[in-house]
């Protein structure tokens, strides 16, 4: 090889098309110098301001300090009035400021092994509904195939009957499992008592019983009279994130207080029968599952809890608000079904997305990433340079990303829109393959499967994104307040956590 290229038996020589990983390398360790050196600037020009200081103070005389004295004795009244107006405005500080919230421990329902629905299983009962036509049969198949769901996902026992039973009381008998698990499960790892519960949110897009779903948890764990009780519903499966700001707004101004959170979905009364194929979707990719997490306002709880809560942003960009499942669709007219992204949908999640990052990323993206993102915009708005816009480094601000596994595309789009790596996307492409899509939960199933690969270490930050109808986008941003030790952990996923990770196939063919 010379200079670069290679030279073959006749003397002749090619240019070598593979990549100069060694100036790769070095364009590597620039931009991690750069990031350093912009993100410790405060530092590295105090340090020597505050030696010069030191060096200065050190040179002082007991006769200087004398002269101080007598200068401040002579402007007593002066001193007192600054000394007050300092204890005013630092009392004033931190009566003002908000409340910290923590995350004391989360649970994630984990359905009983008899209720699973390998796909086969699943293909034979819309079988024997008789009311697809074969057309459609063929295309829920095909999108099975391609969803990235794995054999061990869970459906509710009434569906999975002959003939199917959906009615009221089977899905009251879902909702009451799925929740009472979660909580019950919540309740024995944190100790706390029902009693000392002072805020209960809970959230289900489709199924709105009366009483209402709140009130069923307010019932079943006697929670004292003046809890405060709010049911969400209709929200899609960004509804979590909502009910977390919720009751973070909440804490702020009921003092002391335990938040418990449900999110959740119902499968029994929502699954469609029919042949409008934007509707079947949903019934091919989404699965039984919930999450129920503890919020606390208390300081004494900061030791024992698992995350602080730092920041939420939600943003609602305008869209058809039909089934989320709309965000698949036929490849073309032509009877050659595949599973795609709906154009349309994802450029209105895609604005979404972008309105979220653009209010985030002034809270927690470096001052390096900051500052580039604001050159380019300079240099595109004013100068009209062609140049491409900066998409800040996310992996600077963030350790792990749990990403709502609303379908194997959504994760393809966000994997390549935020330049990150398997490693990142490894606890949303695992639940989609384990659990499917549990609407709202899916991002707590992913953060368990962070815990329990043992990767949640004291420090990290953790960025929740979810999708939802609407269309919304919104973020939760956590800090690790320990390292999470997965032993001591019980999680849905600690039983199974060796075999994980699986190679997920592009296309899974199912026989039947």
């Amino acid at each position: 090889m010379v200079d670069g290229k290679s030279v073959n038996a006749s003397g002749e020589t090619r240019r070598n098309n593979l990549p100069n990983f060694h100036l790769s390398v070095k364009l590597k360790y620039v931009k991690l110098g750069y990031h350093y050196l912009i993100s410790h600037a405060m530092y590295l020009l105090l340090v020597p301001l505050l030696g010069a200081v030191l060096v200065h103070v050190s040179t002082l005389t007991i006769d200087d300090a004398m002269q101080l004295w007598d200068q401040l004795k002579f402007n007593l009244v002066s001193v007192g009035i600054c000394s007050a107006l300092i204890v005013f405005l630092g009392t004033l500080y931190f009566m003002t400021r908000p409340r910290k919230i923590y995350l004391v421990d989360f649970s994630c329902y984990k359905p009983d092994p008899k209720v699973m629905c390998p796909k086969e299983r699943f293909m034979e009962r819309s079988k024997q509904a008789g009311i697809f036509t074969e057309e459609n049969l063929g295309f829920q198949k095909k999108i099975l195939e391609r969803s990235g769901l794995g054999e061990k996902t869970y459906f509710p026992e009434a569906l999975m009957q002959v003939p199917a039973n959906p009615c009221v009381a089977e899905a009251r008998k879902e909702a009451e499992m799925v929740m009472f698990g979660a909580i019950d499960e919540l309740l024995a790892k944190t100790g706390v008592k029902p009693k000392d519960i002072g805020i209960v949110v809970v959230n289900c897009s489709l199924f709105n019983p009366t009483p209402s779903l709140s009130a069923m948890v307010v019932n079943h764990y006697k929670l004292r009279g003046n809890v405060l009780s709010y049911n969400l519903g209709g929200m899609g499966c960004s509804a979590g994130l909502i009910s977390i700001d919720l009751a973070k707004q909440l804490l702020q101004v009921n003092p002391n207080s335990y938040a418990l959170v449900v999110s959740m979905e119902n499968i029994t009364l929502n699954w469609y029968f029919g042949n409008n194929r934007s509707m079947l979707v949903s019934n091919c990719i989404f699965r039984m599952g919930g999450a129920a997490i503890l919020l606390s306002n208390r300081s004494s709880d900061r030791r024992r809890s698992k995350y602080q809560l730092v920041h939420t942003v939600r943003t609602h960009k305008g869209a058809d608000d039909r089934s989320y499942g709309c965000v698949f669709q036929e490849e073309d007219e032509n009877a050659k079904v595949g599973v795609a992204l709906s154009k349309d949908l994802m450029a209105v999640a895609g604005e979404a997305l972008k309105s979220n990052i653009t209010t985030l990323g002034p809270l927690v993206l470096p001052m390096s990433e900051q500052l580039l993102f604001f050159v380019t915009l300079v240099a595109r708005k004013v100068f009209n340079m062609k140049i491409k816009p900066y998409i800040p480094d996310f992996k600077l601000a963030f350790e792990h990303f749990c990403i709502h596994a609303g379908g194997r595309a959504v994760l393809d789009e966000i994997e390549k829109n935020l330049e990150l790596s398997q490693w990142h996307m490894e606890p949303s492409r695992m639940t989609l393959y384990r659990f499917g899509n549990t609407s709202s939960s899916s991002l707590w199933y992913e953060l368990a499967y962070s815990e329990a690969k043992g990767r949640i270490r004291k420090g990290d930050r953790a960025w929740h994104i979810a999708f939802g109808s609407g269309f919304k986008c919104n973020s939760a941003v956590w800090k690790a307040l320990r390292t999470v030790d997965p032993s001591k952990e019980k999680s849905p996923w600690i039983d199974e956590i060796n075999e994980f990770p699986v190679e997920v196939p592009r296309v899974a063919t199912i026989r039947n």
